[in-house]
């Protein structure tokens, strides 16, 4: 089952908290989610070719969304949050403007950094699909990610594409694994991520699966072979 579903959704409310945090009612619901998706699809996917290719350059790992009765607060996770906040902080004041005439409401926009992108796997898959934009060979670059990743710290990672790989004429799917990915165990920080890489030949999916250990406890994962194994029942012992 852990394997047929998205990490992220399957850890949702489980282990991880939820990336919109807001309550309404059963009438206002549609309306305030269809809100946060325009949000987070203006600041993805800008109207302006530049401003989008230099988001792109920052890598956004994630965006959260806030709600108050006053204002949303919206919090962009960065690996480079320079490109973001601009000289003086124009273009975050630019782009919190933009936000603001879209939805009609007064936003707060935070941009927060982002530690060791390469543990990060929305920015892993997004670096591999830019190298594979550039014609770069798809099993080098799989390569080196899953290096990078892996001297970052990670227990595991998974990189899995599907596509006209290498400008072939019939689509497949290629795949690497190092160390350990544990779907199934909702106690495991597996971190997932997707996007499209545009090629001459057509979209390349790219799909990453890292793994950052264990949310609490030790690395045993519960299992402790003394523990389980069952109390021997004592011998019975008869008496003439």
């Amino acid at each position: 089952m852990g394997q047929k579903v998205n990490p992220i959704a399957f850890r949702t409310g489980v282990m991880i908290g939820w990336k919109s945090k807001w309550f309404a009612s059963k009438r206002d619901f549609p309306g305030l989610l269809l809100e946060d998706k325009k949000i987070r699809g203006f600041i993805q996917k800008h109207p302006d070719q530049r401003i989008r290719q230099k988001y792109r350059n920052a890598g956004i790992d994630k965006i959260e969304i806030e709600r108050t009765r006053d204002e949303v607060r919206v919090t962009m996770f960065v690996a480079r949050p320079g490109l973001i906040i601009g000289q003086k902080g124009q273009e975050v004041e630019k782009l919190q403007e933009e936000l603001q005439n879209l939805v009609g409401r007064r936003i707060n926009l935070k941009v927060e950094e982002v530690g060791r992108p390469e543990l990060r796997a929305q920015l892993v898959a997004e670096d591999i699909a830019d190298q594979l934009a550039k014609r770069a060979s798809f099993r080098r670059t799989m390569k080196r990610a899953i290096e990078s990743t892996m001297e970052a710290g990670a227990r595991g990672i998974k990189i899995q594409m599907a596509g006209r790989l290498g400008g072939a004429e019939m689509a497949r799917r290629e795949k690497q694994i190092e160390g350990s990915i544990p779907l199934s165990t909702l106690r495991a920080k597996i971190d997932y991520g997707f996007t499209e890489a545009r090629t001459p030949q057509g979209h390349i999916g790219v799909q990453v699966w890292i793994n950052n250990g264990f949310y609490e406890g030790d690395d045993s994962d519960g299992y402790d072979a003394q523990a389980s194994e069952a109390p021997k029942k004592p011998k019975k012992t008869y008496k003439r």
